[in-house]
Formats: C-alpha cells, sequence, structure tokens
C-alpha cells in the first residue's frame, strides 16, 4: 500500500457494487428491439406462416444474442468461498465475507460482499474489474487498484493473474480469451450469412452456413478450455482455498453451438429428402406464384367467351378463395 498525503489510500466513501455493464445492456436491448418489432408485425402474417415465422426468428434472435453477448459477460469460469480476512493494509481487523472471481474472455471481476455488509463502520460491497483485452494493461490496471486502496482479498487476486506472477497464468488466460473472441465474431458473421442464405431459394447453403457457425462457436469453447489445463495459483484465504471451475457463459455457448449444428444437419437432411415440407417451412414454395398464374389462365380463359360468366372460387391449400368475376363482351 501507498500513502496520500500521510493518509492510508482506502476508500473515503462508500463504495457500490457494479451492477451492469454497459456494452452488455445495449447489447440485449438492441436485440429486444428486433424481438419487440417483429412481435408487432407478426399478426399481420396469415396461416400457418405466423407460427413458422415466429419459430425462425425467435430461433435466430437467440442464437445471435448469445454469440454477441458472451464476448462482454465475465462468468466464463467462476468460484465463490466465504472466508474470514484482513480488510485493509496496516491493520489486523478480520472481516466475514464472501469472496468471489470471474473470469470471462476479456478480463476478470472481483467480488468482495460483507456478511453482514455493514463492518467496521463500512459498507463493504465490491465489484472490481481488470481487463487484458486489446488496449488494456492488465498490470497498470492492477497497479491504479493499488493506488486506489481497493480492500487487501480483491488485490490478492488480482496479483495472481499479473504478468510476473510466479502463477504464469496471465498469458494463457489473455490468448485463450483473445483466440475464443476472435472465433465468436466470426461466428456471428456465419450467423448473419446464414439468415440471409435462408431468406434465398438456397435453403440448404443456409443450412452450412449454420453448420459453419457452430463450429467456430466451438473452436472458441476448445479455446477458452486450453485454460484448464494450466495450473492456477492456489489463492488461500487462511485454511479455505478458492477453486473455480466452468460456468454459466461456457456452458451456454457450448448449449448454443449444439442447438446451431443440429439445425444445420436437420435442414440438409429435409432438403434431401422433403425440400417441399422444408420450402413451406422457410415460405418458399411457391404457391402463391401458382396460384396467381392458375387465375390469370382462368380469366383469360373466360374473355374469349360471347357471354357473361360468374366464377366461383374457392381457395384451400391447393384452390382459390372464393370471388366472382363477371366478364363482359
Amino acid at each position: 500500500m501507498t500513502f496520500y498525503n500521510g493518509i492510508a489510500p482506502f476508500y473515503t466513501q462508500k463504495e457500490t457494487a457494479f451492477i451492469f455493464g454497459i456494452k452488455l445492456l445495449v447489447v440485449i436491448l438492441v436485440f429486444l428491439v428486433f424481438t419487440t418489432t417483429f412481435l408487432i408485425i407478426l399478426p399481420g402474417i396469415r396461416g400457418r406462416g405466423r407460427i413458422y415465422s415466429f419459430c425462425r426468428v425467435i430461433i435466430s434472435l437467440f442464437v445471435g444474442v448469445i454469440i454477441v453477448v458472451v464476448n462482454f459477460t465475465s462468468d466464463w469460469e467462476e468460484g465463490y468461498v466465504t472466508v474470514n480476512t484482513t480488510y485493509k493494509a496496516f491493520s489486523n481487523e478480520t472481516i466475514r465475507a464472501r469472496v468471489g472471481l470471474q473470469i470471462g474472455l476479456a478480463g476478470i471481476n472481483v467480488t468482495l460482499k460483507g456478511l453482514p455488509v455493514d463492518q467496521l463502520n463500512e459498507t463493504i460491497d465490491y465489484n472490481e474489474n481488470f481487463q487484458w483485452k486489446f488496449g488494456s494493461n492488465y498490470d497498470k490496471e492492477n497497479y491504479k487498484g493499488l493506488e486506489r486502496g481497493l480492500p487487501n482479498p480483491i488485490l490478492y487476486i488480482a496479483e495472481k493473474f499479473t504478468s510476473k506472477a510466479p502463477c504464469l497464468v496471465h498469458a494463457q488466460y489473455r490468448f485463450s480469451g483473445h483466440y475464443a473472441t476472435a472465433m465468436m465474431w466470426v461466428a456471428f458473421c456465419a450467423w448473419a450469412i446464414s439468415n440471409i442464405l435462408f431468406s434465398m431459394s438456397t435453403i440448404v447453403y443456409g443450412g452450412y452456413m449454420t453448420l459453419v457457425t457452430s463450429a467456430f462457436m466451438i473452436f472458441g469453447v476448445i479455446a477458452f478450455a486450453t485454460t484448464r489445463r494450466v495450473s492456477l495459483c492456489i489463492i488461500q484465504f487462511g485454511p479455505t482455498t478458492l477453486q473455480t471451475s466452468l460456468s454459466v457463459s461456457f456452458w451456454l455457448t457450448l448449449a448454443t453451438a449444439l442447438l446451431c449444428f443440429i439445425l444445420g444437419i436437420l435442414v440438409i437432411v429435409m432438403n434431401h429428402f422433403i425440400p417441399e415440407k422444408l420450402r413451406a417451412f422457410f415460405m418458399l414454395n411457391g404457391e402463391d406464384d401458382d396460384m396467381d398464374e392458375m387465375r390469370g389462365g382462368i380469366i383469360n380463359h373466360y374473355f374469349t367467351g360471347n357471354c357473361a360468366d360468374t366464377i366461383y372460387l374457392k381457395e384451400t391449400k391447393h384452390s382459390f378463395e372464393k370471388k366472382d368475376f363477371v366478364v363482359y363482351t
């Protein structure tokens, strides 16, 4: 610890815990706007096309939001432990708190929450972020935390991930995070292309791009999972050890990748065996064009006659809606 004008560098005001990442919030709001807009126009789609459109769009938006959001979450790997630990430098006073470590693709979050929150005449509720993404210097951020006088447990954990720490985990997590992020953005591009192909007559190529989306998501998961081969430094609080395990974002990404794989295989198989049902699901079966041609042919036939006729047409799956056409010569 250092001193500011002879005063220990501890927070002079009560600190509130980190609530929600701004980038993460923006991404979620953008996809919510897309979803709300689609739900507004959904009633305008008639027949079974409404159900088909709902399934396609909701699944597509779900995959898209997962691919983007996991780049900004910090819970790919996490661990929590309840400990009795010192709180301030140069003080033997201890607190009882829950300490947490969350590791994401761009850095780590270290949490400290008192049990109870109010102890030593302070509100103990912290969530500090240390990043190693491009444009960030983890060691510098750790040093700034030291200058600010962060509580001992937070500084102790953050120091384990510095580049000069004897644990040697900084480089592994940093490069694994960079590779995983790159794979996820490539998967996002493949997802966008697959949506474009699904809106065209080349549905099977959309299935292939869905498989590509799945493949790059799995590559991203594997890139991050390589960190498990590294023996993480022991984070010890007295007799208690903080241990981490793969968490929500990791498993959610893997599950979404498997979903894309299943959907891609399903599209390819259906295109081979029952292409007419696949085209009907994507509303590309061309029934409307066929009906327009048949209407035109019948009307032209009656225009060649010499008397007025009334045509009753009833629309079913393969016929027409009941309408009256009066033809004069």
